[in-house]
């Protein structure tokens, strides 16, 4: 099994080393519309310049927006229990790395996490010497982990979750991500089933700690903005939540269909780069549009009689949440996997989900037990239900389940922190409170 693993490592690094002009297009071609992508190429391949000089730190490394975001309390937890340690945080999108430098103190540094070659991964880590390293969700980096076993970094998977769908895309590449996951030294999983995939993966004795998406608090002035724009809106609000490519062309027909007059329809898509090209689509629709870029903290007196209204922005989805009566989970209405359901709930904004939860599985069976969400069978039923809930009467009372189901669950990220503390040389935790 050595033998195969090593093998398999050698084949997908030499895979690497080859796509490397590839991994530099697709980062420039992105860079086209997200100029953070083209910034800072050395960090990429862990060369030129020689860091600032500090060791020691604990590193945490969330690739993209949503496990930014998430990290943010485990943090805060982190700086509590070790706070002369100082953070490093590294991120593969542009989203992620711009909502993770307003998480930045004095004393911690923030780069790309590098490209999972032997040698860029060997001097990231001479470069900054962690004392720990974090890995948020579902990064499991071969070469990265082998590098940091080398070094004597113990590493940590926090916030751990797989799907079924993806352990068993896992069983096809076990000699390669098996030797990975095996070498982490501590397991944090979000639930029972994850903690059991994770196991018969490879990893060693999950611990099952919760979800850190749970401890994340909606910034509150996002929430009182949104609710001036409920006000300013002057009929109920559907959000469109993070949708996903292929998702909008079902939403827009289903909308269309609606006798009048209509609610507001909030739309905002996941991915930036996606923005104008949803706003045209919208447009060609019929829909009067109005994009959230083009006014400040408050929407022009015009924008009530618009029928769309374009959340192109970033990290405002508190604000949009709060501004809406429902919303609509997207990556849930094609087979994606669905989106974080917990924000929903956090901003007391009642949920319609569509029939692909398997990202958030149990989070997902939990808030339809506690009457915080409602699932639907494909996009038109989504947008009968979504409309149905925002004109009911009843609707305060889903609003309630919401707000009870997300402060049931709180308390991970003390308990992620603490088992990440633990592994730190000459540090002990204090007790728990």
């Amino acid at each position: 099994m050595a033998a195969d693993g090593a093998f398999a490592r050698w084949v997908y690094s030499t895979g690497l080393r080859l796509a490397a002009p590839l991994y530099v297009g697709k980062l420039w071609w992105r860079g086209r519309h997200e100029p953070p992508y083209r910034s800072a190429w050395n960090e990429r391949f862990a060369t030129g310049g020689v860091g600032d000089g500090r060791s020691g730190r604990i590193w945490v490394h969330a690739v993209s927006l949503g496990e930014t975001r998430a990290s943010e309390p485990l943090l805060n937890a982190l700086r509590r229990l070790a706070p002369e340690r100082g953070l490093l945080l590294t991120h593969g999108t542009a989203t992620g790395r711009e909502a993770g430098a307003a998480l930045l103190q004095p004393g911690d540094a923030q780069v790309w996490l590098p490209y999972d070659t032997p040698g860029a991964v060997r001097r990231f880590l001479r470069r900054h010497r962690p004392a720990v390293g974090v890995l948020m969700e579902t990064e499991i980096w071969p070469n990265l982990l082998d590098a940091a076993l080398e070094a004597g970094v113990p590493m940590v998977l926090a916030n751990a979750r797989l799907s079924e769908r993806s352990f068993a895309k896992g069983q096809r590449l076990q000699a390669l991500l098996r030797p990975a996951a095996a070498s982490f030294s501590r397991v944090l999983a979000q639930t029972a089933d994850d903690a059991r995939r994770l196991e018969a993966s490879g990893a060693p004795s999950p611990q099952v700690m919760g979800n850190l998406k749970f401890d994340v608090s909606p910034n509150p002035a996002l929430v009182e903005r949104g609710r001036a724009w409920r006000v300013a809106a002057g009929r109920p609000v559907v959000l469109a939540a993070s949708t996903r490519e292929g998702e909008e062309e079902l939403l827009l027909a289903a909308w269309k269909r609606l006798d009048a007059p209509r609610p507001l329809l909030l739309l905002v898509p996941r991915h930036p780069q996606r923005f104008d090209a949803v706003a045209q689509m919208a447009a060609a629709a019929g829909l009067s549009v109005r994009r959230r870029s083009g006014w400040g903290e408050a929407p022009p007196a015009d924008a009530a009689g618009a029928d769309v209204w374009l959340g192109d922005s970033i990290g405002e989805m508190p604000l949009y949440y709060a501004a809406a009566d429902a919303a609509l989970l997207g990556g849930s209405f094609a087979p994606l996997g669905g989106q974080n359901l917990i924000e929903a709930a956090a901003c007391g904004c009642p949920l319609v989900m569509g029939p692909h939860t398997f990202n958030f599985a149990q989070a997902a069976e939990m808030s339809l037990a506690a009457g915080a969400a409602l699932r639907a069978a494909d996009m038109a039923d989504g947008v009968a239900q979504a409309v149905a809930l925002a004109l009911d009467p009843a609707r305060a009372e889903r609003v309630a389940a919401a707000l009870a189901f997300s402060a049931q669950h709180r308390g991970a990220a003390e308990r992620m922190a603490r088992a990440i503390v633990e592994l730190l040389p000459g540090v002990s935790a204090p007790a728990a409170r």
